[in-house]
C-alpha cells in the first residue's frame, strides 16, 4: 500500500532539511546503515511526528540534527545553518531532549533547573518568572525541594522537558518522551508540548513508537529501515484502507482465543483485542463474512473507520512478505486445573515510614493473563518485587505456586521467571552466551541446557544473532532476548514487567501472540504495562494507586466501575485517567 505524500512546502516555511542524509555505523559484523539517503522537510511552529519501528533511525536523525553526530553523506540544514559546518551554532538554537534525559538525580528539581539555566545562558534576572511559569506549567512547584532521583518516571520527563524550555527554543527535538510514563503523565506531556507551540510558536519534532500518539502530530514522517516510506498528515496513511478495518465479536469465544484464531487466517492481515471485541484488518477490500472467517453464525462483524496505526501495520507486514501465522512455543504444558496460584492477603511494603504497598489483596488463577496497573510511583514495581521474592514484604501474607514466600523464598522462585524492566541483560556477553548464562542459573547443565539454548534461539527468532552482543541488539531483539532468558526453565509462572516499553506495535504483536501461547500452555502471566490498548488483552487487572488497589476486575467490568455521569468510560485509558486522577486526590 503506497503512503501519502504531503505537497512541499515553501522554503520559508521549513526549519530543518535533510537531503541525501546518510549514516552507518561500524558493529561486529561490519558497516550497519542507520540512515539511507533520507529527504526530510520539517515545517514551521507545528508537532511533527517522526514514527518508526525500533532501528528505523529515528534516535540517530535526532542526533544528527542537533549536531552530536557528523553524517557520512548528504546535506542536513537547520533553522538556515549547515549542522556540518556550524554545529555549535545549530546547538546554541535547538534543545534535544533524548530517551534518557539527562537530569542529576542527586541534585533537586530546584537545582536542576539551575544548573541548566546556567548552561543555556539564562539571565539571572529572568529565572524565577520562569521557573515559575514552567513549574505551574509541569505541575512540578509542591517538588522543587525533591531530589530527582526521587521523582516518578512521569514526573522525571516533565521535569526534562522544563530543562529544556528554559530558554524557549526556536526548534525543540523530543526522542521517545513518553516511553514508560503512565496515561496521566503521558497526558500532560502532550499538553505542554501543545501549549508552548501555541504560546512561543516553537517548532518540535518529536519521536515515538507510540502510535496513537501519531494522531496528535500536525504532520507525520514514517521511518523503516532507515529510509523514509512516507510523510503526511496522520489521516492519509490510513485512506486506503477503508473496507478493510472491521470489529469481530463471538459470544461465547474467549477474546484471546478469537484473536489467535482470526491471526491464523490467511484472509486476516492483523488481529488484535479492543474491548470486548477483536479488531481485524484483511488481506483484501473483500467484506468477510462469519462463513469465510470460520466463525459461529452468531459472530458478528462490524466495519470500523481506519486508523493510523492500521495504516502503519498493513504497509510494514506487506513489505516483510508472507503472512507469518500464530506464535507456537512449544512449550511443556503446565499441570493442573484453574486453582489459584498466586495469592496475597494485606500485604504491605513501607520503606521508613512511606508505605509503598498498603492492603494488597490480590488472587491470580493458573494460566490467567494479569494486569498490574497504577501511575508512575503506585507501587506496581514494589508489588512485583515481592511477588518474585527480591523484596520482603513488611506485613501481611504472600504465597505464590503454593509456597509461602516469607519462609521458603527460594523454592518460589525455581518455578518462576521474571523479565525486568530494563531486560536484565548483560551487555558485553552475546545472545548465546547470555542463554547459557540464565540456563545455568536456574540450575540446567549439559545436554538439557543445549536443548533450551536451541530452543531459545529458534523459538525467538535469534538464530542469526547467536555471536552478536546483546548491547548492540534493536529494542525488539533484546526484548525478545529477555523473553527467552526468562523461559529457559519452563517456569509456571511469568513475571514481566513493563517488557514493551519502547517497542514499537509490530513487536508488541509479536510479544503478546507468545503470551497468548504461554498462556494456553498453562502459564500464568502477570504483567504491568502503561499502554492501555496492551492492558485490554489481560483477562483481568488490578488498576493501583498510592500503593492501594482501586479497582479490580475484567477490562469491561473495570469500564463499569468508573462510570460516572456520562456513563461507563470509552476506552481503558479513559478509566484509567479516572481512576488515578480520583486516586491521588484521595491519597
Amino acid at each position: 500500500m503506497p503512503l501519502s505524500d504531503v505537497a512541499v512546502p515553501p522554503a520559508s516555511d521549513v526549519v530543518l532539511s535533510a537531503q541525501g542524509l546518510t549514516r552507518r555505523f561500524a558493529t561486529d559484523t561490519g558497516l550497519s546503515t542507520a540512515l539511507d539517503a533520507v529527504d526530510i522537510e520539517v515545517r514551521r511552529g507545528q508537532v511533527t511526528g517522526l514514527i518508526g519501528p525500533d532501528g528505523a533511525g529515528k534516535t540517530t536523525f535526532m542526533r544528527l540534527a542537533c549536531g552530536l553526530l557528523r553524517a557520512d553523506a548528504g546535506t542536513l540544514t537547520v533553522l538556515g545553518m549547515d549542522v556540518a559546518t556550524e554545529p555549535q551554532s545549530v546547538q546554541a538554537e535547538v534543545r534535544y531532549m533524548p530517551q534518557r534525559f539527562g537530569l542529576y538525580e542527586d541534585l533537586s528539581v530546584a537545582e536542576n533547573l539551575a544548573l541548566y539555566a546556567d548552561l543555556q545562558g539564562l539571565s539571572p534576572a529572568g529565572r524565577p518568572a520562569r521557573y515559575g511559569e514552567l513549574m505551574q506549567m509541569t505541575g512540578l512547584a509542591p517538588f522543587m525541594a525533591r531530589l530527582a532521583g526521587r521523582l516518578s518516571g512521569g514526573m522525571k520527563q516533565k521535569l526534562g522537558v522544563a530543562c529544556a524550555l528554559l530558554k524557549p527554543p526556536r526548534l525543540l527535538l523530543l526522542d521517545e518522551p513518553t516511553v514508560g510514563v503512565d496515561p496521566v503523565s503521558r497526558r500532560e506531556l502532550w499538553a505542554i508540548v501543545d501549549r508552548m507551540v501555541q504560546d512561543t510558536g516553537t517548532t518540535v519534532l518529536v519521536s515515538t513508537a507510540y502510535l496513537d500518539e501519531a494522531e496528535r502530530c500536525a504532520e507525520v514522517i514514517v521511518l523503516h529501515e532507515g529510509r523514509v516510506i512516507g510523510t503526511g498528515k496522520p489521516g492519509s496513511f490510513s485512506a486506503g484502507l477503508a473496507g478493510r478495518t472491521f470489529l469481530v465479536a463471538a459470544p461465547g469465544v474467549q477474546r484471546r482465543a478469537l484473536a489467535t484464531s482470526l491471526q491464523a487466517s490467511a484472509k486476516i492481515l492483523d488481529a488484535v483485542i479492543q474491548g470486548d471485541q477483536v479488531r481485524i484488518i484483511t488481506a483484501t477490500a473483500d467484506i468477510p463474512t462469519t462463513a469465510t472467517l470460520g466463525l459461529a453464525a452468531s459472530s458478528t462483524i462490524s466495519p470500523v473507520a481506519p486508523r493510523f496505526e492500521d495504516g502503519f501495520v498493513v504497509h510494514i507486514k506487506e513489505s516483510r512478505g508472507p503472512h507469518a501465522g500464530v506464535v507456537d512455543l512449544a512449550m511443556r504444558p503446565v499441570a493442573g486445573g484453574r486453582e489459584v496460584v498466586i495469592r496475597t492477603e494485606n500485604l504491605e511494603r513501607r520503606f521508613g515510614d512511606f508505605h509503598a504497598v498498603r492492603e494488597l489483596d490480590l488472587a491470580v488463577r493458573r494460566g490467567e493473563v494479569f494486569g498490574l496497573l497504577g501511575a508512575n510511583g503506585a507501587g506496581k514495581s514494589t508489588t512485583f518485587r515481592m511477588l518474585c521474592g527480591l523484596l520482603p514484604p513488611s506485613g501481611g501474607h504472600i504465597e505464590v505456586a503454593g509456597v509461602d514466600l516469607r519462609t521458603a523464598p527460594a523454592e518460589a522462585r525455581a518455578r518462576i521467571g521474571y523479565m525486568a524492566q530494563r531486560f536484565s541483560l548483560y551487555g558485553n556477553l552475546t545472545v548465546r552466551e547470555n542463554l547459557r548464562f540464565f540456563a545455568s542459573a536456574y540450575g540446567l547443565s549439559g545436554a538439557l541446557r543445549t536443548e533450551r539454548i536451541d530452543w531459545a534461539l529458534a523459538q525467538f527468532e535469534l538464530a542469526d544473532h547467536a555471536e552478536a552482543g546483546s548491547e548492540s541488539l534493536p529494542l525488539g531483539f533484546k526484548q525478545r532476548l529477555a523473553m527467552a532468558a526468562a523461559l529457559m526453565h519452563e517456569p509456571e509462572i511469568l513475571f514481566l514487567d513493563e517488557p514493551t516499553s519502547g517497542v514499537d506495535p509490530l513487536a508488541r504483536r509479536d510479544f503478546w501472540q507468545r503470551i497468548n501461547a504461554l498462556a494456553g500452555a498453562g502459564v500464568t502471566v502477570l504483567v504491568t504495562t502503561h499502554f492501555m490498548e496492551e492492558a485490554e488483552y489481560c483477562d483481568r487487572l488490578a488498576i493501583m494507586a498510592a500503593g492501594r488497589v482501586l479497582a479490580l476486575g475484567t477490562p469491561a467490568e473495570i469500564k463499569a466501575q468508573t462510570a460516572d455521569e456520562t456513563g461507563p468510560a470509552s476506552s481503558l485509558e479513559e478509566a484509567f485517567i479516572r481512576l488515578a486522577t480520583s486516586g491521588a486526590e484521595a491519597a
